[in-house]
């Protein structure tokens, strides 16, 4: 068979299919791993977990292989249902469900209830984290006896420990011009980016903060006006996403063709991934919200 007559096969779409959503399972369980942080650890913790996952170089081909991953296992998946349905234009005449489970006749509009999570989920955290330039500082209260004063705390590679920052603990312009009153232009800083602060003069950088997920996630969920709401989607999400991997998980091992003496062992772990996984996510933002 020809390479390009391959690549467009059904087989070789469920091959990709499989691969794509078991390691999709992967990053599940470690994502999850790290955001338990947010219930059974403090904001230092998590926010130190934040920090590692964007800077490392190796987790961040993990990250792009996964965005990949995600894109591959959604794309293919609407190929396959499309597959699927020209080479059985018509439907059949009566379906009783005694074939089939609720979960895999509906693997459609599963994934697509989660694709269209993953965006919202990436829109309000993970591009705010990136690219919002009112992304939050984590910030520390300084009390040197006689006033109480916020300073931004820098990263490990942070030339300075600490740096000034407004009462909304974010390093403002006026905090910059002052520096520069007070130095007689010595310092004439500016943000290079949203932690970074570098010296016009000769491009040292000066200070490196940190970015404080724990405080625009903990917001997010806790909001007046939207938080109940975010909450119960997000929890409706991860409902969609139970069922896709009761089907989902065991069905990858049997594309792959591993049918073994294994398999009884593969469906019942599969089965416990479904419910516990999902069930973890979900109870993180509700602890949230209502923990006062």
């Amino acid at each position: 068979m020809a390479k390009s007559a391959l690549l467009k096969s059904s087989i070789a779409k469920k091959y990709w299919m499989a691969l794509t959503g078991l390691f999709l399972c992967l990053f599940l369980a470690g994502h999850l791993a790290g955001n338990l942080q947010l219930i059974f650890s403090d904001a230092k913790h998590f926010n130190d977990y934040a920090l590692f996952m964007t800077t490392n170089p190796a987790v961040k081909i993990l990250s792009y292989l996964t965005y990949v991953s995600i894109l591959f296992h959604a794309i293919d998946g609407i190929m396959l249902t499309i597959q699927n349905k020209a080479a059985r234009p018509v439907g059949y005449a009566k379906t009783d469900g005694s074939s089939s489970s609720l979960a895999s006749r509906n693997m459609a509009v599963l994934g697509t209830i989660i694709l269209v999570f993953i965006v919202t989920h990436m829109v309000n955290f993970w591009a705010k984290m990136h690219f919002d330039k009112n992304m939050p500082l984590v910030v520390k209260e300084m009390n040197n006896g006689m006033m109480a004063q916020k300073l931004a705390v820098g990263t490990k590679d942070s030339p300075n420990p600490m740096f000034n920052v407004d009462e909304k603990g974010s390093i403002s312009d006026k905090i910059l011009n002052d520096i520069k009153t007070q130095s007689q232009g010595q310092y004439d800083l500016y943000k290079k980016d949203v932690v970074t602060i570098v010296n016009k003069k000769d491009g040292e950088v000066i200070f490196i903060g940190q970015k404080d997920l724990h405080k625009i996630t903990v917001a997010f969920f806790k909001d007046a006006k939207t938080g109940l709401l975010a909450t119960i989607l997000y929890v409706l999400a991860m409902g969609a996403l139970a069922f896709h991997l009761w089907h989902g998980f065991q069905s990858a091992f049997q594309s792959l063709g591993i049918n073994n003496k294994f398999t009884p062992a593969i469906k019942g772990f599969g089965k416990l991934f479904a419910i516990i996984v999902p069930l973890l996510f979900a109870i993180i933002p509700i602890i949230i919200h209502f923990k006062k």
